[in-house]
């Protein structure tokens, strides 16, 4: 295996790790407008309030880990999803703003405008994901010289803004099994059925975005007729989401979360496989499609990089961990809570 496929691999992990933790962080915005009185929007900010920001480093670790090791992908990237990726970075700034500020005033139209923010922020950022992936899959105007050559409006397709809709349907699911582990009494009662409600709505998604890309995109099952043993993954992917519904009626919702983790997990790797060796498919051809051979770092480049990700990604790893064991158990309001 070559460090231009272990980079590839390690980018997967990298965008794992950022869909399963700020995944939910999402999907509590996106579900946040729902509570109906004050304490309760309290409870569901400050079910992420100590871990959102921790979470985003994931983010931050994959743009330096694909700017170091691929930055001809990163430069196309940059230039090719500019506005998308502004509108996702104010949305991210937005979500910041809004858990920091909504409680500094008791004023109910200053906490409902921060309310709207952060929900909307939320959702923009969860579904302008969903619209990247799509254009990843069908492929971007790319030309020989690596350049970016189509315009805004691209970007958006009856398959795209499908893949938008997925996005934040998934992530609403995956946040409101995570809110109904972290809350307790009536608001958890109503969680319950927003989880019901959530996954119906991510399994429409599901199904009908599987059905379009079969149809639209053949080449996306191409790897898989390559590697049979990927098709395991499939299969796997098919039994955790069908135990998302079992779990929450057998009242066992930590083994809902794992299988939503897991659901979030197959689908990057899927998506991978798919991909794989490209990460920028040009629309005019594969041969301008940028790869993880002709966007790569040298290979003295890639193997030093290599040891910095094997001493630092431990540290990222402890972090993390720490800081959910500290903050697990119910939500609870406090002074110091927002």
């Amino acid at each position: 295996m070559s460090y231009n496929d272990i980079w590839f691999i390690l980018l997967g992990v990298l965008l794992t790790a950022y869909g399963v933790l700020d995944g939910f962080d999402f999907g509590v915005g996106i579900l946040h407008l729902r509570a109906k009185t004050d304490e309760e929007r309290r409870l569901i900010m400050n079910s992420i309030g100590p871990l959102w920001d921790g979470n985003e480093v994931w983010l931050v670790v994959f743009g330096g880990a694909l700017f170091a090791a691929f930055p001809n992908a990163y430069a196309t990237a940059l230039s090719g999803y500019y506005v998308l990726i502004m509108l996702m970075l104010c949305a991210l700034i937005f979500r910041a703003v809004s858990i920091e500020f909504r409680s500094k005033k008791k004023h109910p139209m200053w906490r409902q405008t921060w309310d709207v923010a952060f929900s909307v922020s939320s959702t923009l950022a969860a579904f302008i994901f969903g619209v990247i992936v799509g254009n990843l899959f069908i492929g971007l105007p790319i030309g020989p010289d690596m350049e970016y050559k189509g315009h805004i409006h691209d970007h958006f397709n009856s398959y795209t803004l499908l893949v938008g809709c997925f996005a934040v349907a998934v992530c609403a699911m995956h946040g409101s099994i995570y809110l109904y582990l972290k809350t307790e009494g009536e608001l958890q009662k109503r969680v319950h059925g927003w989880m019901w409600q959530t996954f119906g709505i991510f399994l429409f998604f599901y199904i009908l975005t599987t059905i379009y890309t079969l149809l639209q995109i053949p080449d996306a099952v191409a790897n898989f007729k390559r590697w049979p043993w990927a098709s395991i993954v499939i299969v796997l992917n098919v039994l955790a989401i069908a135990n998302i519904p079992r779990a929450i009626y057998l009242n066992r919702p930590g083994y809902a979360f794992i299988s939503s983790i897991c659901t979030l997990a197959a689908f990057t790797f899927l998506f991978g496989v798919a991909m794989y060796p490209n990460l920028l498919v040009s629309s005019y051809g594969t041969a301008y499609s940028l790869n993880i051979y002709n966007s790569a770092s040298s290979h003295k480049t890639l193997g030093i990089m290599l040891v910095v990700a094997a001493l630092g990604l431990p540290f990222v790893l402890s972090y993390t961990a720490v800081v959910y064991w500290i903050f697990r158990g119910k939500v609870q309001l406090g002074k110091m809570s927002y």
